[in-house]
């Protein structure tokens, strides 16, 4: 990508896209196109094509998607699976259709077997069932996955995709029931410290492992992909490294500054004792995270308390 080449950003008020746009900037990229939802609907099909006839964007990334936590996908799995199948489905056949140069697709670790061996690695696609409460966004973003290989082999289009482990940063979603665990405890804990709480209970053992990565590093890896990557596979974007809920919890304790109580209801379940990603591929072209983990989440803090805060 040229510093000057046309650049659409799909979904750029979300986490990711957000952190694609500040990334592109900080490099010095500027004809970087954005549309609103309200501006532009991505589940209409002849409003899509009528944006890129007319825009004729040279390359893509689509970081746009319907996104919920496990209430939400399990609730609703009727609007999860038809709306990221239509962003999805429309985006990338505009981009085949007006010879985008490249496409970026965004996808989740939950297109993986509920039961993939650990780590996870790309190969593991299909090959099992998947986690039943988000089936159908999983089955969505599996779509596709498959849209940007088929276009490939039959269209000779450089469509790629990456499939993020779990994420959390600038922009993310700190609502009560909707949000991942990592958001959730940071209110949690900022909370009980406004309110001065003896204690903060969290569920479960606090054994099982999690792997985390920054937002902004995602927006690193993605534009190191659209510069040095071209292929069917699908690459993990992950951090490589694991964590447990325990110290997830005791981190951001320390983080926001609740001096009270962290205690375990062990009554409660655990959950998926570990999910971690093989981010070799990625690791083996040459690139890395840079920002730690409790740096991380520092600056997820910070940005809590500038939206969030009282």
């Amino acid at each position: 990508m040229e510093r000057n080449s046309k650049i659409y950003i799909a979904g750029h008020r979300g986490m990711v896209g957000g952190a694609i746009i500040r990334a592109m900037t900080e490099r010095g990229y500027t004809n970087l196109i954005t549309r609103t939802s309200s501006e532009l609907d991505l589940t209409d099909q002849s409003a899509v094509e009528t944006f890129f006839a007319s825009e004729k964007p040279e390359y893509v990334f689509l970081a746009a998607a319907k996104v919920g936590g496990i209430f939400a996908n399990n609730t609703y799995r009727y609007d999860f699976i038809y709306q990221n199948i239509m962003i999805a489905g429309n985006v990338i056949e505009a981009s085949r259709k007006h010879g985008v140069k490249k496409l970026l697709n965004l996808g989740s670790s939950c297109i993986y077997p509920k039961m993939a061996v650990q780590p996870i690695v790309e190969e593991s696609l299909l090959t099992d069932e998947l986690e039943q409460t988000n089936e159908p966004y999983a089955i969505a973003k599996i779509a596709a996955i498959k849209m940007c290989e088929s276009s490939n082999r039959q269209y000779g289009t450089d469509l790629i995709s990456a499939m993020p482990t779990n994420l959390y940063g600038v922009g993310d979603n700190y609502h009560p029931e909707n949000s991942h665990v990592l958001p959730a405890l940071i209110r949690r804990f900022h909370e009980a410290k406004v309110a001065n709480a003896s204690e903060v209970v969290c569920w479960g053992t606090g054994s099982p492992l999690r792997e985390f990565l920054y937002a902004d590093d995602l927006a690193d890896a993605c534009l190191f992909l659209m510069d040095n990557y071209s292929g069917d596979l699908h690459i993990n974007v992950g951090s490589g490294e694991e964590h447990t809920i325990k110290e997830l919890a005791e981190t951001i304790k320390r983080v926001v500054g609740f001096e009270g109580a962290l205690t375990w209801d062990t009554t409660k379940p655990d959950g998926t004792p570990r999910k971690l990603m093989d981010s070799g591929k990625l690791g083996n072209m040459g690139w890395k995270r840079q920002v730690g983990f409790e740096e991380g989440i520092k600056r997820a803090y910070e940005d809590f308390l500038i939206r969030y805060s009282d």
